[in-house]
């Protein structure tokens, strides 16, 4: 089901402070024959729930994404083989149903199978799909939830995904199909008119292409967009464009996936709220929209 890598990290006792606080909570135990599909949130291991550092600690084999950042693994069990089974578009990948059926092996040999996410498992990754057939198979599972990249990603780069002066709702667009063209089932018209915030997961490959869409169906082509790629990791790196400019900008910075993208006006708001950029000496705007006088005024 995967390309057979198998990799051994130098992996340590979980902290006493997260198996105090783990006992204390008292989260549950990882029984052998389960599949938990957890997810590792955006990258940064600080973003782990403590569900997630309690399924590492238990698991005899984590089965994991691409997506995964190897720091995060170096909490699991050091007895649980780490198992690679990561799909990237346009790289060989292993097929979705080998990964389910790897699942379902696993689980009945009475390992106790973590399947580890990048994000969240119920957002773009796939994990209703494997879930399902492990109740076909009759194999009982649980479900932790991660923090999303759309959400946790931008926020690391001082972006809210809503904002009441900007925008009351947000929609979350996957940018490719499973055959990695662009979606050509989503109501583009609907989503450029009716959401004044769109995050785009997936999408680097064929950026030029849905920018193209949005506009003719009604988006300024000066909207402010800006993509985040590595989100929440010591390399993110953030790059501000427009809608009209975003494919060409990212072909001129080089900019590769993985990447999550916004597009709206809350991406002004960066000016304000880039809080990793203060650290390092940025000097952030009061007032990025703009809007004390309006407010002082009325």
């Amino acid at each position: 089901m995967t390309d057979g890598k198998v990799i051994s990290l130098g992996r340590s006792p979980a902290p006493e402070g997260a198996v105090e606080a783990a006992s204390r909570l008292g989260l549950p135990d990882f029984e052998p024959g389960w599949v938990w599909l957890v997810g590792a949130g955006p990258g940064d291991p600080g973003l782990l729930t403590l569900h997630a550092l309690n399924a590492l600690r238990q698991a005899d084999i984590v089965v994991y994404d691409a997506l995964v950042d190897e720091t995060v693994l170096q909490f699991a069990n050091p007895r649980a083989t780490l198992e690679y089974s990561g799909k990237r578009g346009g790289k060989p990948s292993p097929k979705q149903r080998d990964i389910s059926a790897r699942l379902v092996e696993l689980a009945r040999a009475g390992k106790r199978v973590l399947r580890l996410k990048g994000g969240d498992p119920f957002v773009f990754g796939r994990g209703g799909e494997e879930a399902l057939a492990l109740v076909d198979a009759g194999i009982p599972f649980r479900l932790v939830p991660g923090v999303t990249a759309g959400i946790g990603g931008l926020g690391y780069a001082g972006i809210p995904v809503t904002h009441r002066d900007v925008n009351h709702a947000v929609t979350f667009v996957t940018g490719h199909m499973a055959g990695g063209d662009v979606p050509e089932n989503l109501d583009w018209p609907s989503i450029a008119k009716g959401s004044p915030v769109i995050v785009l997961y997936m999408a680097m490959s064929h950026l030029g292409a849905i920018s193209k869409l949005l506009i003719e169906n009604g988006r300024r082509a000066d909207e402010p967009v800006a993509l985040v790629r590595n989100a929440t990791l010591k390399d993110q790196s953030v790059l501000e464009t427009t809608l009209g400019n975003a494919a060409e900008d990212v072909a001129r910075a080089d900019l590769r996936a993985p990447a999550i993208i916004v597009i709206g006006d809350v991406v002004k708001l960066r000016e304000g709220l880039d809080w990793l950029g203060a650290l390092e000496g940025r000097i952030l705007k009061r007032d990025p929209l703009n809007l004390r006088g309006i407010e002082d005024a009325v």
